[in-house]
């Protein structure tokens, strides 16, 4: 029945056209203007800061396609009755959750795709160069779409209805955005700022993924001075089971209260 209905939600998400180009429009966007406005090395290093760019903007951009776009569509189809609907069907809860994971995780790998082929083509952004390095790249893009899928759906119970939930999603993806290392190199943050995103995935999304990226005399710029390929995997992992104990925990086919 999962199978069935994440079938479903990729049709409805792909026939709804605006809500497409809009969610793979913000990352690419953030990327075109950021990318021509760095030029040069990073901060005491010998990488260039497009190319640490790219890497924080593909976990940024994985995060909008599955934190955000799914907080937003459940707490519009909580409030335009879909999901009211849906439970006087025989689907489980369960069944449809994974179904709204399924769909995040296609558009994620999509959306990552596209940044992708725009970081190469116009920033010379240099692919993974070993299989150790794309083994890196796999598992952090899994381990980011699954946590932050399950987050957006215990999220989106924070949303009383459907008007309120995409200034409610945005605040906590664009404040992340900026203390996260996506923009700028992390240990150049304020100490307070780091410390506050270690708390949150997508410091370990960027740091993951800059890690397969970049060479490693970068990671001599990183807080703790190494890729901290362990402490990264444990973190997402850890997030992952957190996100989906939570959307367990939250998720209920009425309206939230308001």
């Amino acid at each position: 029945m999962a199978v069935a209905r994440a079938g479903i939600e990729l049709k409805c998400y792909f026939r709804n056209r605006q809500a497409v180009i809009f969610t793979f429009a913000l990352p690419l966007v953030l990327l075109l203007i950021f990318g021509a406005i760095y030029s040069g090395d990073a901060p005491g290093t010998h990488t260039p800061m497009k190319q640490v760019l790219i890497a924080g903007i593909i976990a940024s951009g994985i995060m909008s396609t599955t934190f955000s776009s799914l907080a937003v569509a459940i707490a519009i189809e909580r409030d335009d009755g879909t999901l009211r609907r849906l439970a006087a069907t025989p689907m489980s809860p369960a069944s449809y959750l994974l179904a709204k994971v399924a769909q995040a995780f296609v558009t994620g790998v999509l959306e990552t795709v596209v940044l992708l082929t725009v970081g190469v083509g116009l920033f010379g952004l240099h692919l993974p160069n070993t299989a150790a390095r794309w083994f890196t790249f796999a598992w952090v893009v899994a381990l980011s779409i699954v946590a932050c899928s399950f987050l957006g759906i215990a999220y989106s119970r924070v949303a009383p209805n459907a008007r309120a939930a995409a200034p409610v999603v945005q605040l906590p993806y664009l404040t992340l955005q900026l203390v996260s290392g996506v923009f700028f190199v992390f240990t150049s943050l304020p100490g307070f700022m780091q410390v506050v995103a270690g708390c949150f995935p997508l410091k370990w999304m960027a740091q993951g993924l800059r890690s397969a990226f970049l060479s490693d005399s970068f990671q001599q710029s990183e807080a703790a001075g190494s890729w901290e390929h362990g402490r990264t995997a444990l973190i997402l992992g850890g997030w992952c089971v957190a996100g989906l104990l939570l959307s367990l925990a939250t998720f209920k086919w009425g309206r939230a209260k308001k």
